[in-house]
Parts: structure tokens; C-alpha cells; sequence
């Protein structure tokens, strides 16, 4: 699986010198703005030389067999370019092209012939109809007609980041990624499966298990395989965050002309989502907003949550939501509201704490006080960015929350622009409503619950602060 997103040499099939051809823009990519080092060949009917990669008519012709193989070039051709891969001992391959099983009978005959000559010869397929793959780390990238002059692209490249996506429609991958500029959370891997007549999201899950992963996140439309898919999210160490289309017959139906899958019973993938830990998203935004409570904050364990406001109004919203997500707003011990009134400046010592303008240190004895409380499994500051210093005492706040392992869901109730420059600025996982941060905790809070049920909390997992079994506060919030 490694060669997908690590190849040492690559033969783009269908690049040409041609206006506006797609495979040109993947060696455009490789050589001027990812300094690809391998070996890149080029193959087309005039085996013409593209952007200085040197040109084939056939891959038989080829000096060498490369690692990877991708091909972008008429459905009708396919067939016969996989027999020629297949002689050349070539055994990964990527293809882009479509026109198959979603484009009627014709196009089903032809992804049943490429299918057979793939397992005949022992090659593992991406495609067809997909986007290819992405590594952060390894600089390689091979999809077709990306801009990467853009600055956004470099980010990229240049902030390698721990989570991985996998994504069967190209137009949904260029979506996460660009709102992934504006968010805190850097891409690690990111692999388009479209019709994954081979390569599916189950064995990418496994894969991603053995690598800088910490965050699965996947968009599907259709499950070839429900019970093979189920079994690698059981399995997985790392959170699997999935949003799903076809919840209604029109979705599935939309779905079967994109891809050509059935997007299947939808309540029973919601019931078998719930047993095997998998995270079922709500909104296609979540692949991007939702990652960051797993990568910047320990998981919560229980369901007990403190909020914290310098804007009153905040408060009485923040319950609505904290119940409606299935968390409590916990009840503060007579222990730790006797701090709170020590403190000063404090309107309301019960839940939530409201504060007036008041000084960076009562802010952070604040943070101390509820996160060091037994009653509380974590915080939900809903703070405005009034000074400055704001900004400090939240940053402080992180290493707090990684002290007492209770993550805290920070939400800035500043216009969205000036959350979002804040949160990139300073590296501050802010979330930009307050449905989303309380959206972030009760993700958590069922994923953690989800590793009890599943065995899986006995090795500290890569992600996130890790997990500590012997919280005095598990037993019982999930009781």
C-alpha cells in the first residue's frame, strides 16, 4: 500500500504536451513544485517528452518498471493499458479515468475486464474515477489538474499533520483540503478511492494504522463490503470520523450516477457504525472542524461538563446544547464553588461561571479550579476575545487541560473572521460556533466510551494527550 503514496519511479499514462491535458498538470506538479526526485516517465501516442520527463509511445517501452502507474486517459483504452502494466511487472496503479461501472453497461464491462486482469497479475487498484493519492511527508502528490502554484497548496507540503483522508469523490477531497488552510488540523495522507474496484476504505484504515495517522477521516457514497469495513474500524486505534450520503432515496440515487454504488440501508450502517467506534458525522464541514478535539486535547471521559463565560448570554446557550448532545451540565460541589467566590470578579459560581472584565490571573485560577474539580470531566470556554491577553490565558489553558488529561472545546464568540486569524495565528483549536465545540466534547466523550467497549484503552494511542484508564471520573460518567 506504501507505493501509493511513496513510489520511487512513476509512468503517467495519457500525459501529452496536448492543451489543457490533465496528466500534464501531474508532471507539472511532480517536477516544478514538489521536486519529485524518482524517475517520472511519460506515455502517449506520439511519445513526446512532457515538462522535461522523458516520453513513451507504450509502457512496454518503458527503460524500467516503475512503482506506480497512473493513468488518465480514455475508459476505452484502459483495458489494454492494465495488460500492458501487468507484462511490464508493474503491481500498483492508479486509475483516474472515468467512464466505468457509473457510466452504464459498456462501462461495467469494461471495470469487470480491468478487474479480472488486476487479480490475474497480482495488481492492487486505486479507481477507477478518483482524484489519486497525496503524502505530506513524502511529497508526492499525483492529482490531476490542481493549480499547486497556489499558496495554499505549499502549506501542504511545507506543514505535514496527522490526519488522513480517505474520500471517494475528488470534488468533496479539494473541499476538506482547502478548508483545511483555514483550520488548525495538517493533512498526513489523503487517497480518492472513487468506484474502489480494489483498493477500499477498509484496507486504508488498516494502513493508516502503521503510520504518522492519528485522525481517519472518510466521505463515502456506497459499502461494497459493510462487514470488512466494520471489522477495521473495531480494530482501529485511532479514531474513524465517516460521513456517509444517501440518508434519503434521492441522496442514494445521487450517489449510484456518481460512483455506482448503492448507498445501502442507511439505519443499519448508523447501528453498525455505533458498535464498531466508528464516529458518524453530521455534516460534510465535520471532516475538517471535528479532527482537532482528538489531536489537540485528551479524549473526554465522562459526560460532566463545566462551561465558562466572560458574556452571560452564552451560558443559557451553552446548556441548551450540552443536553441536547447528551452531556450534563455538571452541578459544582459546594467544594469548588467556594473557590470560584475566593477568586473574584465572578458573577455566577454555579454552572456556568460567568465573569465580568477581569485580569489575565482570574482567568487561569478559573481554569485551575474547574479542571482540577472531581465533578468535572471537561470544560467548554466560551470566551471573548475582548484583550489580548485572552489569547494567552487560552493558550495556557491547553497545557492545563493536558496536565488534568480533560479537554476543553474553546469557542470565541468574536465575529468568525477574527476567530479563524486567531486560531491560526496562534495555533488555538477554536472552534468557529458553539455547535461545534459542544459537537467536538460529545464526539469525544463516544469515542472514549466506544475504546472501553472495544478493550482498546490498554496502549496510549498516538493521538491527542492519551487516554488514562484510572480517571476517577470514568466509572461514572459512563455509568
Amino acid at each position: 500500500m506504501e507505493r501509493f503514496f511513496d513510489p520511487q519511479s512513476v509512468v503517467v499514462v495519457g500525459a501529452s504536451n496536448t492543451p489543457f491535458n490533465l496528466g500534464s498538470t501531474i508532471c507539472n506538479m511532480l517536477k516544478d513544485y514538489l521536486h519529485y526526485d524518482g524517475n517520472v516517465y511519460a506515455v502517449n501516442s506520439k511519445g513526446e517528452t512532457v515538462n522535461g520527463y522523458p516520453g513513451y509511445s507504450s509502457i512496454p517501452d518503458l527503460p524500467q518498471t516503475p512503482d506506480l502507474a497512473v493513468i488518465i486517459v480514455a475508459a476505452r483504452h484502459v483495458p489494454g493499458i492494465i495488460r500492458d502494466c501487468a507484462r511490464k511487472g508493474i503491481r500498483h496503479v492508479v486509475i483516474e479515468s472515468a467512464g466505468f461501472s457509473e457510466g452504464g453497461e459498456i462501462g461495467e464491462a469494461m471495470q469487470r475486464e480491468i478487474d479480472a486482469i488486476a487479480r490475474q497479475n497480482g495488481i492492487r487498484m486505486l479507481g477507477p474515477n478518483c482524484l489519486g493519492t497525496l503524502s505530506s511527508r513524502n511529497k508526492f502528490c499525483c492529482f490531476y489538474g490542481v493549480n499547486p502554484s497556489l499558496v495554499e497548496m505549499n502549506q501542504i507540503f511545507e506543514s505535514p499533520g496527522s490526519i488522513s483522508y480517505i474520500i471517494q469523490s475528488g470534488g468533496v477531497v479539494v473541499l476538506t483540503l482547502e478548508s483545511l488552510y483555514y483550520d488548525l488540523v495538517g493533512v498526513n495522507k489523503v487517497v480518492s478511492i472513487g468506484n474502489k474496484c480494489d483498493v477500499d476504505e477498509a484496507d486504508l484504515i488498516e494502513y493508516f494504522q502503521k503510520d504518522e495517522t492519528e485522525v481517519i477521516g472518510i466521505y463515502l457514497e456506497n459499502i461494497a463490503d459493510g462487514r470488512k469495513l466494520m471489522e477495521a474500524a473495531r480494530k482501529s486505534r485511532k479514531p474513524v470520523l465517516v460521513y456517509k450520503v444517501g440518508k434519503t432515496k434521492e441522496g442514494a440515487q445521487a450517489a449510484m450516477s456518481h460512483t455506482a454504488g448503492m448507498a445501502n440501508n442507511d439505519r443499519i450502517f448508523d447501528a453498525a457504525c455505533r458498535q464498531a467506534g466508528i464516529i458518524r458525522l453530521q455534516s460534510i464541514d465535520e471532516l475538517h472542524s471535528l479532527p482537532k478535539i482528538f489531536t489537540e486535547m485528551p479524549l473526554l471521559k465522562g459526560k460532566r461538563i463545566a462551561a465558562f463565560t466572560n458574556s452571560g448570554a452564552f451560558g443559557g446557550i451553552s446548556a441548551d446544547l450540552l443536553v441536547q448532545a447528551g452531556l450534563q451540565m455538571v452541578r459544582l460541589s459546594p467544594q469548588t464553588q467556594e473557590k470560584l467566590k475566593k477568586v473574584g470578579q465572578v458573577f455566577n459560581i454555579k454552572n456556568p461561571v460567568d465573569i465580568g472584565p477581569a485580569p489575565p490571573q482570574t482567568y487561569l485560577d478559573i481554569f485551575e479550579i474547574l479542571l482540577s474539580a472531581e465533578e468535572v470531566d471537561g470544560l467548554l470556554p466560551l470566551l471573548s476575545v475582548w484583550q489580548p491577553f485572552v489569547i494567552d490565558c487560552l493558550l495556557e489553558l491547553m497545557k492545563i487541560c493536558k496536565r488534568y488529561e480533560k479537554p476543553a472545546a474553546i469557542y470565541t464568540p468574536n465575529a468568525i473572521s477574527k476567530s479563524v486569524a486567531i486560531r491560526a495565528r496562534h495555533r488555538l483549536p477554536i472552534f468557529e460556533t458553539t455547535e461545534q465545540a459542544v459537537r467536538a466534547l460529545s464526539v469525544s466523550q463516544t469515542y472514549f466510551a466506544s475504546l472501553l467497549k472495544r478493550n482498546l484503552t490498554g496502549d496510549r494511542p498516538l493521538w491527542g494527550a492519551g487516554l488514562n484508564t484510572d480517571h476517577r471520573s470514568t466509572g461514572e460518567a459512563l455509568s
